[in-house]
């Protein structure tokens, strides 16, 4: 077994020290002894130093304070003369910048801009594009359609009848006949042609550029809502999703379902902020899209582009009458693209005006700024009236310690 000493022999060193081995690590602590009390004795010599001019240095301060005081003193004087100026001005800001109520959300006219069950005929349309577009397609398209295939049909029943082995066993060795192949080479092309004519002016006018002073509205495609901003009137946003079905499974998160509110129009067409527009004046509408394509297609106002991720197209609707329009997105985009829904509020210059106020930022456009400087003047009287009150208030203070001096 081995030894292990004890802590009173490792102490004095018993079993491990020799006697001057011990003799010199006294010494030490000795040494260390005197070291320790001579530092608390020096720094007892700086603390009384350092009572001994505390008086001092706070004979000098006193002046500074006085100093601050009375500088403090002086806004506190000038508040009572800048008080009248500040509440004249309260009424002209407030003149200023009225707050705008919201507008009331616009109930939908069913079978106005939405889909009609049962219906085979195009959407009746609310834009002059459309009503040309329309015209060219009941009036021109559908008649030329009816008489070719009537005309078609027409000859193939005279021919089973007339050229059958029955009625005609002897067959014609008939190869070329000027006329017929005359008629049958100009009369499709004069039909093409009267086709060309006004197909070519309605795309001609659908890609017509906007007036200069047209309202602008930039429309951007995501998987999978729609967002609008509005540049012309104040560069504020709004996102528009498709609103939840009753009963089905949820599509968007945080969003409410349809028919909640009383303005809500059909399931799956629905959205929750609509794209305001104003009626009777031409808009200029730029879209693109964030990450795939998309596209913007209204069937009642005969609008339908495409959005592209980093290009811009461009082109101009009007609505001639208020309303709410429905579409949907009309090019594949994903997993949810049968839930992109747009909805097209239009509404009277007086409402879509009052309506863009209502929104964070939202300003007239084609209007000046309501100025606020119409506030300024009297917002700049207050520190004008506030200037002499604050200049006579370190004299008046300064006044009372010239008296004990004279």
């Amino acid at each position: 077994m081995g030894y292990y000493p004890m802590a009173s022999q490792v102490a004095r060193g018993g079993g491990f020290l020799s006697p001057a081995m011990e003799d010199e690590s006294t010494n030490t602590m000795k040494f260390g002894n005197k070291a320790h009390a001579a530092s608390l004795a020096f720094k007892a010599f700086c603390l009384s130093l350092a009572l001994a001019a505390a008086p001092q240095t706070t004979l000098a301060a006193a002046p500074a304070a006085a100093a601050s005081a009375t500088a403090a003193e002086a806004p506190a004087a000038a508040e009572p003369a800048a008080a009248p100026a500040a509440q004249a001005a309260a009424p002209a800001a407030e003149a200023a910048a009225p707050a705008a109520p919201a507008a009331p959300r616009m109930k939908p006219t069913p079978g106005v801009g939405m889909p009609v069950d049962g219906a085979i005929d195009l959407q009746d349309q609310y834009s002059p594009l459309g009503k040309y577009g329309y015209w060219i397609h009941n009036g021109v398209l559908l008649p030329i359609i009816a008489v070719i295939s009537l005309l078609v049909l027409g000859l193939l029943l005279w021919v089973m009848a007339r050229f059958n082995r029955r009625a005609n066993p002897v067959a014609s060795r008939t190869s070329h006949n000027t006329v017929i192949e005359v008629v049958w080479t100009l009369v499709p092309v004069l039909i093409l042609v009267g086709i060309a004519i006004p197909s070519i002016d309605l795309l001609a006018k659908q890609y017509k550029p906007a007036p200069a002073k047209a309202v602008t509205v930039k429309i951007t495609g995501n998987q999978w809502f729609w967002s609008y901003s509005y540049p012309d009137n104040g560069g504020f946003e709004v996102t528009s999703y498709m609103l939840n079905e009753p009963g089905q499974p949820i599509v968007n998160n945080g969003v409410r379902e349809v028919g909640t509110d009383p303005s809500d129009g059909p399931g799956q067409l629905e959205v929750d902020n609509r794209l305001v527009l104003p009626v009777g004046e031409p808009i200029r509408l730029q879209i693109t899209a964030a990450d795939v394509i998309h596209s913007f297609a209204v069937p009642s106002l005969w609008f339908k582009l495409d959005a592209v991720p980093g290009r811009i197209n461009e082109k101009v609707l009007t609505i001639e009458k208020p309303g709410v329009y429905y579409g949907q997105c009309s090019e594949l985009c994903g997993v949810k693209h049968g839930y992109m829904p747009i909805a097209i509020e239009a509404l009277p210059r007086d409402q879509y005006n009052a309506w863009v106020l209502a929104q964070a930022g939202g300003v007239i456009d084609g209007q000046p700024a309501p100025a606020p400087a119409a506030a300024a003047p009297a917002a700049a009287a207050a520190p004008a009236a506030a200037a002499p009150a604050a200049e006579a208030a370190p004299a008046a203070a300064a006044s009372p310690s010239a008296a004990p001096a004279a």
